[in-house]
């Protein structure tokens, strides 16, 4: 039991801290010259692309359910 709860709680971290790392804006850098440029800074996970999976599994799960609940009942 312990190991199960140590996975779900280390997926969690894993995407918690993903998710604060992707949130933080991105400080300027300065060159060697001593002039400021901006940085672009890339997410390292695309969040539209989580949230449309996340949408996908979460009515498939919804689907089999209302299947399996119907099987039962019948």
């Amino acid at each position: 039991m312990r190991v199960l709860i140590g996975m779900i709680f280390g997926a969690l971290l894993t995407v918690g801290a993903a998710f604060s790392y992707d949130t933080w804006a991105t400080s300027p850098s300065t060159t060697g010259t001593g002039t400021t440029t901006t940085v672009e800074q890339r997410p390292m996970v695309n969040w539209d692309v989580v949230n449309q999976n996340w949408r996908v599994v979460s009515q498939r799960a919804r689907d089999a359910w209302t299947t399996l609940s119907h099987k039962v009942t019948s």
